[in-house]
């Protein structure tokens, strides 16, 4: 899906992060979170653009719906919730755990396979029960377990090696970069490594928001749409039974959800609207908020999002403030 550089009035489309969302403190605005939006239509046509939409960044585990389509496209054999394991960053809980090990018999292999920075799950209550248990970091827990088993399984399917399955150059990271520019709709800005050890391949915010809106607009029994229906049904899979994906998706129909580290959520419908959203500082606390006006900006219901269209600022142990998306965009 590609689109027109067109911006509504009103917009802030600059070259730098703008205040997306600020923090009020018993009426006193005490902290701001910069960050930039893009926006696609139904049209295709880029619909709104905050900020550094045009500059290349890394989306980080918001690729991983476009990294499983690739690997559907090249033979993945699997459906429903190992699928959407696959495009997932698990909080490890044990059902992630035990879908982890699915796929890994599916392909014939055992967690020692696996070549994803070890880590705790997190999921605080799965991370104390493997503290009490003496359980250390592994590869098994760590979020991006499912899409590592995944790829290892799609090597087997297609004969390719195993053990350098992380390698930008072996046949799987080519078609991974391949499709997620055909998915932007634009080329691949830079390669890096992701905190996982896979490579993550950079694009601008704008092209984040088309690969959203591609997923989650494609044809039925196409890749991208196995993808689509995967996250839709099992957001828990996805992410975890308390994070934020898990409402998002259940309160609008048909939305596809993926969040990244360094402050980065994207999402897409069924009627090829997207938006994506950086916060410059890294943190989390704000993306969703922005999300989700920028989904009302676009003309889509959100009032099942009411939790999460703001955030309550505490004091005292009572909400004495909430983050909430900028007026001046939203």
């Amino acid at each position: 899906m590609t689109g027109s550089s067109a911006t509504e009035e009103g917009d802030m489309d600059t070259d730098d992060a703008v205040v997306v969302a600020e923090v009020d403190r018993s009426g006193l605005v005490e902290s701001r979170h910069h960050g930039s939006v893009a926006g696609i239509g139904a049209d295709g046509t880029l619909a709104l653009r905050v900020g550094a939409v045009a500059r290349p960044m890394y989306p980080r585990s918001a690729n991983k719906p476009a990294q499983a389509v690739a690997m559907v496209r090249a033979g993945l054999p699997l459906d429903g919730e190992l699928l959407a394991l696959a495009a997932a960053s698990h909080s490890g809980e044990d059902f992630h755990r035990d879908g982890v090990r699915a796929i890994l018999a599916e392909a014939g292999l055992d967690e020692s396979a696996l070549r994803n920075t070890p880590r705790r799950p997190i999921d605080p209550d799965a991370a104390d029960a493997d503290v009490r248990a003496g359980r250390g970091s592994s590869a098994l827990a760590a979020d991006c377990s499912g899409k590592h088993a995944a790829m290892l399984l799609t090597c087997v399917v297609n004969g390719w090696p195993t053990d350098d399955y992380r390698d930008p150059a072996h046949p799987l990271q080519r078609l991974v970069r391949e499709t997620v520019g055909e998915l932007a709709g634009e080329p691949v800005a830079h390669t890096g490594v992701d905190g996982c050890g896979a490579p993550v391949f950079a694009m601008t915010l704008d092209g984040l928001a088309r690969t959203f809106g591609a997923i989650a607009s494609a044809e039925p029994g196409s890749a991208e749409c196995r993808v689509a229906e995967a996250v839709r049904a099992h957001p828990e899979f996805v992410s975890g039974t308390t994070r934020d994906e898990v409402p998002l998706i259940r309160g609008v129909t048909g939305l596809v959800v993926k969040s990244g580290a360094e402050g980065v959520l994207a999402a897409g419908l069924a009627d090829g609207r997207a938006v994506a959203v950086k916060i410059d500082d890294g943190g989390a606390r704000a993306r969703t908020v922005v999300l989700a006006a920028a989904l009302e900006r676009l003309g889509v219901d959100v009032s099942a999002l009411d939790g999460l269209r703001s955030v309550p600022v505490p004091g005292g142990g009572e909400p004495v403030g909430a983050v909430r998306a900028s007026a001046a965009w939203s």
